[in-house]
């Protein structure tokens, strides 16, 4: 009796289910994500007095990938930030920051990261953000130097060590 056919059938099976729920999952997201920037559109959220709304919105174009409209949308959270506490500010800061460095404006990105920093002195995603923005604008040195302050309050930040073995060898 050979098995062979049998295991091949089944291990294609095996692949093929995976990959389904690998899709499945990716497509649940996207419609979520799609469902949900319809909702806040519809619900005037652009035009909302809040920051928290805002700051939502903008993260749901983030991860569609509305670089320019979420760049605008988190702008306006942080006019719209009241009294609140330091770290809302440095979600939103470090938030519009990555709207500019995937818009390949590094220089300005820097600027918000450090102002999530400053807003936020121990942030391990603003300091590996601000790291990536320095390291693109060529300033090795300083972009080591984050990552390794990053590792201080996060030894096992794996953007960091990545990040750090790389830097090393450049330097």
């Amino acid at each position: 009796m050979n098995l062979l056919p049998q295991t091949y059938l089944l291990g294609l099976v095996g692949l093929l289910a995976i990959a389904a729920v690998v899709v499945g999952r990716q497509l649940l997201r996207v419609r979520r994500d799609e469902s949900r920037l319809q909702q806040l559109e519809q619900s005037g959220t652009a035009k909302s007095r809040q920051a928290a709304d805002l700051y939502e919105l903008g993260s749901v174009q983030l991860r569609k990938r509305l670089y320019p409209q979420a760049t605008a949308t988190l702008k306006q959270a942080l006019k719209r930030l009241g009294d609140e506490p330091d770290e809302a500010r440095a979600v939103i800061e470090n938030a519009l920051g990555f709207a500019l460095a995937a818009q390949k404006n590094y220089e300005e990105a820097s600027k918000h990261y450090k102002l999530a920093l400053k807003a936020k002195p121990n942030y391990p995603v603003a300091l590996n953000n601000l790291g990536y923005a320095q390291d693109k604008l060529l300033k090795t040195e300083e972009a080591l130097t984050l990552y390794r302050r990053t590792l201080e309050i996060e030894p096992e930040n794996q953007t960091a060590k990545r990040a750090v073995k790389k830097l090393e060898k450049r330097v």
